[in-house]
């Protein structure tokens, strides 16, 4: 007859009941940072969403003052981030038109600066996610593997023998081989998500700071307005889409 979770949990031993607090812990850590991640990562799309299509007007009609203005206001997208700060260092020099292309060369500095912050900030908890998911299940296996001693011991002790005799301690060890396994397949896949989303927003980062450097040396040039900026992006996709 077969055993219920209440009854294997009754069975077990003092370290395998410690291996599933273990794991349980490990859970709520790896559910905690899932959440968090997704939560900015939909917050910066969605912010990104309505602050590109704004910002380019803004830019084509060289209305620098209000794009900064609106760069700042959009404090979770990352690209609102990036470009807000490369328009910053040239803010000063912007309302007397006096941007040489050694402020451009800040604005570029800025430009990495702020996306290495930025990255940063988007792969936080990552690592915990791949720790996760790489020692979940040898965690799971060192419960079975003293489960599996303590049965075969219980059984010497007894002098009795068979799989009858053994068989409420193999299943006491294998369920936290089992619970391990059930840790580490979520915290993988939420690894392998993210990691493929950031880089997606690494891409709409350096996509849109390279045309925002570009319209700047335009602007240099004296052509500000030739160039039309970026107003939408593919959040579900592989970065950003130019206007045609």
């Amino acid at each position: 007859m077969g055993m219920n979770m209440v009854e294997l949990w009754d069975q077990m031993q003092w370290f395998a009941r410690g291996i599933v607090f273990v794991l349980a812990a490990m859970s709520i850590w790896s559910l905690t940072i899932m959440i968090r991640n997704w939560w900015n990562l939909r917050r910066a799309q969605a912010e990104t969403r309505k602050f590109a299509p704004e910002f380019s007007q803004f830019l084509e009609e060289d209305n620098l003052v209000e794009a900064i203005k609106l760069a700042e206001g959009y404090k979770k997208s990352h690209v609102a981030r990036v470009l807000g700060g490369a328009l910053g260092e040239v803010k000063p020099l912007i309302a007397d038109g006096s941007v040489t292309v050694s402020d451009i060369n800040s604005a570029e500095r800025a430009v990495e600066r702020n996306m290495m912050i930025i990255t940063s900030e988007l792969k936080r908890g990552l690592a915990v996610l791949a720790t996760v998911g790489s020692t979940a299940p040898f965690v799971g296996l060192l419960g079975t593997t003293m489960g599996v001693v303590n049965a075969f011991t219980g059984m010497a002790q007894s002098g009795s023998g068979g799989l009858a005799a053994i068989s409420s301690g193999i299943s006491e060890a294998l369920i936290t081989t089992a619970f391990g396994l059930l840790v580490a397949i979520p915290a993988v896949w939420a690894y392998n998500y993210f990691t493929t989303k950031i880089e997606n927003l690494v891409v709409e980062m350096t996509y849109t700071s390279k045309e925002l450097i570009d319209y700047l040396i335009r602007g240099v040039a004296g052509e500000f307005g030739r160039s039309r900026f970026t107003r939408e992006f593919d959040v579900t996709g592989g970065g950003p889409a130019p206007m045609t």
